[in-house]
């Protein structure tokens, strides 16, 4: 027996996220920030256990086979790429251009992207910059942020390179990093840099201890899909970037 069926004319948003396939942080970020009306729809693109150069220059060849894992029959209001090292080396305009090839959207962005645009809407030029990843990781996001007329006053790192390792440093380990990078009186916002460090549970407190404005990979990401989708955020999400609109 054949049954019959209708269509639903009404859509929710959905947006896409491409993970690395290292990453164990990102993809639960993101389905803390989002509103329950959204929908996050996950491809991952292979990578390696250490994030490197090389392993950043192999995954550019696989991003838009990760995008083609999307559904086909999604409508797609943006989609994110989750590394943010591997967008300033790559380029944002490169991370979209790859992206668009595998799926059909209107916008893309990424974690130095979405720096960029966060910095430019808070008015903040000078930033102290944390990260897990050797200096020689951050240098490229270093020059990308210059370009667009933002500087890294203090830079600091774990000097990690192993995910599983960054994925778990702990909440006073970061907390105490950005203390020690907000003594430089001259940065203007602090940056903790990295889709797989856990970072949303201490935006606040650090906010309120250093009375400076606490970005975050993941935090930033979700922000920039927002308003490139045109999505209100939920009320209380961490960080006074999701208030800068609301005022």
């Amino acid at each position: 027996m054949k049954l019959s069926y209708e269509l639903d004319k009404d859509h929710p948003t959905q947006l896409g996220l491409v993970v690395l396939q290292s990453d164990e942080t990102l993809e639960r970020d993101m389905r803390w920030l989002l509103p329950p009306d959204v929908e996050l729809l996950v491809s991952r693109v292979p990578s390696g256990s250490e994030l490197d150069t090389d392993m950043i220059a192999g995954m550019e060849g696989k991003l838009t086979q990760a995008a083609q894992l999307l559904p086909r029959g999604a409508a797609l209001a943006a989609i994110g790429y989750g590394c943010t090292s591997a967008s300033a080396q790559i380029g944002s305009g490169q991370v979209a251009k790859l992206i668009r090839k595998g799926a059909k959207t209107q916008h893309v962005t990424d974690p130095a992207a979405a720096l960029i645009a966060a910095c430019h809407r808070l008015g903040i030029r000078r930033i102290g910059l944390i990260s897990p990843y050797v200096e020689e990781i951050s240098t490229r996001l270093r020059v990308v942020l210059a370009d667009a007329g933002i500087f890294v006053q203090r830079f600091g790192s774990f000097n990690e390179s192993l995910e599983s390792n960054v994925v778990r440093i702990s909440q006073t380990s970061l907390r105490t990093a950005v203390l020690r990078i907000a003594q430089d009186t001259a940065c203007e916002a602090l940056f903790l840099s990295c889709t797989n460090l856990r970072t949303l549970d201490v935006i606040d407190d650090l906010e309120e201890q250093t009375g400076l404005p606490v970005l975050a990979s993941n935090q930033v990401l979700a922000w920039h899909l927002f308003k490139l989708a045109g999505i209100t955020p939920p009320p209380s999400l961490p960080g006074r970037l999701w208030r800068i609109d609301a005022a």
